[in-house]
């Protein structure tokens, strides 16, 4: 069977240790979700595993079937099944969907790439005539996250990292995008890391695991049964994060360098 397994993971980025010991493990077909409070590492998480440069990596392993992520570029990552979904997609001016998927799936048959498109789009709702755009221009955020379940659609990966899936699309576009990556994993096999702090996701992409993420590491597991107990307690069992009004006691959270820097305001 299919895995990707992470084993004592620590990352930095500038200076600071992050990710301090992550230890996870997904088989084909599973969905494992990773919860936690803003700032606790949880994107930080996707990127080191997807290989986004900017991270130190200070130790640990990820390996997918074996085979040793750490140290390839993102695209050796990508071409051996590995796919990040992520919470604020890029504009890519210049360069057409098409073309980059084309590329991706490393044929010469544009027709049959175009389409897979095709079907794909009408699958979550995506309108055809963004499929002409370069990759993400002028696309709203739900349009843009649209885009990502297109490209997960269209290249078959066997893992998917998706960071925040629910962030930017409204209830009809979620039910969309999360139905579709709920089938890859029954009818290909997909194995999902969702990367999020809300429950609402759960509702069209069932967790076999919950993950509760605090101080740059997993805390707790359990069955989806965990996020309803999060959704009604919160994270300070795990936080200790007590309001003091007359104190700076408290660490001051991590921001991510690499993330949306208006993310704070749409969470």
């Amino acid at each position: 069977m299919s895995t990707l397994v992470i084993e004592g993971l620590r990352a930095s980025v500038a200076g600071r240790e992050i990710l301090t010991g992550v230890d996870l493990e997904v088989a084909a077909g599973e969905v494992h979700a990773v919860m936690g409070p803003n700032g606790s590492g949880k994107s930080t998480l996707a990127h080191v595993v997807a290989g986004r440069g900017g991270y130190d990596v200070l130790g640990g392993s990820v390996r997918l079937d074996g085979t040793e992520l750490l140290g390839m570029p993102a695209w050796r990552r990508a071409e051996a099944g590995l796919f990040l979904a992520m919470q604020y997609p890029t504009e890519v001016p210049g360069v057409s969907l098409l073309d980059m998927l084309t590329e991706s799936v490393c044929t010469p048959e544009g027709a049959a790439v175009a389409e897979r498109m095709s079907e794909e789009a009408a699958r979550i709702g995506f309108e055809e005539k963004f499929l002409e755009r370069p990759v993400n221009v002028d696309l709203s955020g739900g349009e843009r996250k649209r885009n990502e379940a297109l490209q997960l659609g269209v290249l078959g990966p066997a893992f998917a990292v998706i960071d925040e899936l629910d962030s930017g699309l409204d209830i009809d576009a979620l039910r969309f995008v999360g139905a579709r990556i709920e089938d890859a994993t029954t009818h290909d096999g997909l194995g999902v890391l969702a990367i999020t702090h809300s429950s609402r996701v759960f509702d069209h992409l069932r967790p076999d695991t919950v993950h509760v993420f605090a101080g740059g590491r997993i805390q707790q597991s359990g069955g989806p049964e965990l996020a309803d107990e999060l959704e009604a307690e919160g994270y300070e069992r795990w936080t200790g994060a007590v309001p003091q009004p007359d104190s700076d006691a408290g660490t001051t959270p991590f921001t991510d360098p690499f993330g949306d820097p208006f993310a704070d305001l749409l969470t």
